[in-house]
């Protein structure tokens, strides 16, 4: 039997409820840690209100997956790693990190974790969140202006012209890759009793 830690993926678009589904799964299960793909932003300092679109941050470049991948397979294997932070107001990646140390689940939720195949094939439970484009933005506009310092402009210039694009041409395909796609997010009842059930099963 497979003795290994075990690897619970959850992506989805901005603003659709990752993170809601991260709660909720950390009520179904004990003894894990939780890794968001966010933390491995690439370091884009030069970015600011004026020129939000200079980085593109909803492509896969974006993301340093070689260090993505070395923590998740240390992680999985029973190693701890020292996970990066980041910093969302400056756009870049802190000095301190944190030690993380393994457990028999890690929740790794983000945006693009089914897009790189080494990442992808790290993952055991494979989750979608599904959530149509209004109210994604929504989510995304009252985040981004409360919490990351951002004007409403440069959230709807972002959003039109590399979010937008960089969902449908990178995040909507990966929802192929899904076991289970939930559709609304963290308030599908139905389809949280189905995702219960499930990993029960697969986990």
């Amino acid at each position: 039997m497979d003795k290994s830690n075990k690897i619970i993926g959850i992506t989805g678009g901005s603003g659709s409820g990752k993170t809601t589904i991260v709660n909720r799964i950390q009520h179904m299960v004990s003894d894990f840690v939780f890794i968001p793909q966010d933390n491995y932003y690439k370091s884009a300092a030069h970015v600011n209100n004026q020129n939000i679109t200079g980085f593109n941050f909803d492509h896969p470049d974006a993301f340093d997956n070689e260090l993505l991948f070395n923590h998740l397979n240390e992680l999985k294997n029973g190693n701890a790693i020292e996970m990066p932070q980041y910093d969302f107001v400056h756009h870049c990646r802190k000095e301190e990190t944190i030690k993380v140390h393994p457990k028999h689940f890690i929740i790794f939720e983000g945006i693009m974790i089914f897009f790189d195949k080494n990442v992808r094939d790290l993952i055991d439970l494979k989750l979608f969140v599904d959530t149509p484009d209004d109210i994604r933005f929504i989510r995304r506009l009252k985040r981004d202006i409360q919490e990351r310092g951002r004007t409403m402009d440069s959230v709807v210039t972002q959003y039109l012209e590399v979010v937008r694009p960089g969902h449908m041409e990178f995040i909507e395909p990966t929802k192929a890759y899904a076991d289970l796609i939930i559709p609304e997010g963290g308030n599908n009842a139905q389809a949280l009793k189905v995702l219960a059930s499930f990993m029960n099963t697969i986990i």
